[in-house]
């Protein structure tokens, strides 16, 4: 049995916890400071309940409520409590991952109440830091992942053989994982509506070994959502970024790209990592979904680096110079940092990168910043 944890409207929570004048209030985070010019990358679910979701500019969250809440994303909050919560549930002793950000797994297999275990776990939480979970609980991790969303917030869903069929046959095809883009939209146009409908097309997708071999860089917006086996060193990290109109001045996008890079790169560095493998994703009316990636022999964590590659990428299998929408960077082929620098040149860079970790730590991320992402500022 798999339990997943999937956190409820996570970044809006956050900063409806550190501050409860916003607590319960239809409240917005914006990608970048200026409200009105900006992406809704989460919402409450006050909000979500007028209708905001994420991805919608917030200019047209403001006109559906004017009284709207707003805080600018600050991710660093959002890691650490990310990173806390894994911390508390690595205590259960139970194999464990990130699914992403703000989704974990427990291999529960045989445990003897998985449900006790499961509302000891939302309790815990809650406890701990103010916000609430929904956990699902299932005999694969497409299940229970599927089970975590079907009652939220603060839900608790078990899909066992006694509502296999029923919660299939209820449940919408596009709210199962993989089923939300065009493959989603595909099957539902041949007449494909329910789960259930997909079980009886396809009743292997709904097994493990069906996913076994995950497509890295399908969601870009998540890191290491691979339903692999369990442990604790990520699949991949990335972040990405939905821009308030269509771009297709090449610097600004470049200076995305950077941005990003750095963030990835500050991440790998914080959990003492290093990639070989970067995939860059773009997003566009002219393109619609692209995604490529290059592996390297030689791992990295260092932001100019991973940009590097995130530009070879687009220079070799992008089209020239489309209108983009959204960039998403993710670092994969991970493992523990060894790499020891030997060249002049590697270690004065080792240390630079170092000195400006600990200025960034002192005053705040980006208080000392590559100046090409002033274009995206």
């Amino acid at each position: 049995m798999v339990l997943h944890i999937d956190m409820d409207a996570f970044f809006a929570s956050i900063e409806q916890a550190i501050n409860p004048r916003l607590a319960g209030k239809p409240l917005i985070v914006g990608s970048r400071g200026n409200k009105m010019r900006t992406v809704v990358c989460a919402a409450s679910y006050a909000a979500k309940a007028l209708g905001i979701h994420s991805g919608m500019p917030s200019r047209e969250a403001f006109s559906i409520c004017p009284d709207l809440e707003f805080v600018a994303a600050d991710q660093s909050k959002y890691i650490w409590t990310s990173e806390q919560i894994f911390e508390l549930l690595k205590e259960y002793g139970l194999p464990l991952k990130y699914a992403s950000i703000d989704e974990f797994q427990l291999e529960v297999g045989t445990y003897p109440d998985p449900l006790n275990l499961a509302q000891k776990i939302k309790t815990q939480i809650y406890a701990n830091f103010n916000i609430t979970a929904s956990v699902g609980i299932a005999k694969s991790w497409l299940l229970a992942k599927l089970a975590s969303k079907l009652d939220k917030p603060d839900g608790l869903t078990v899909i066992d053989d006694s509502n296999f069929e029923q919660t299939l046959r209820k449940t919408p095809l596009d709210k199962l994982c993989g089923m939300g883009g065009k493959i989603g939209a595909g099957l539902i146009a041949q007449g494909l509506k329910s789960c259930w409908d997909l079980y009886l097309n396809l009743p292997e997708f709904f097994t493990e070994s069906y996913h076994s071999s995950d497509k890295s860089g399908e969601n870009p917006g998540k890191s290491g959502e691979n339903p692999g086996k369990f442990d604790e060193l990520p699949k991949s990290v990335s972040h990405s970024y939905t821009l308030s109109s269509l771009q297709r001045n090449p610097q600004v996008i470049q200076a995305w790209i950077r941005v990003l890079s750095e963030m990835v790169a500050a991440r790998l560095r914080q959990k003492n990592l290093t990639s070989v493998t970067v995939h860059l994703w773009l997003n566009g009316p002219e393109i619609g979904n692209f995604g490529a990636q290059k592996t390297h022999q030689l791992a990295t964590n260092d932001g100019y680096e991973i940009y590097q590659r995130a530009l070879k990428v687009m220079a070799k299998s992008c089209p020239k110079n489309p209108k983009i929408r959204a960039i998403g960077v993710t670092c994969g082929g991970l493992s523990q940092d060894s790499y020891q620098p030997l060249l002049k040149e590697e270690i004065r860079r080792e240390g630079l990168i170092k000195a400006l970790d600990r200025i960034n730590n002192r005053f705040g991320e980006g208080s000392i910043h590559p100046a090409i992402t002033d274009l995206a500022r």
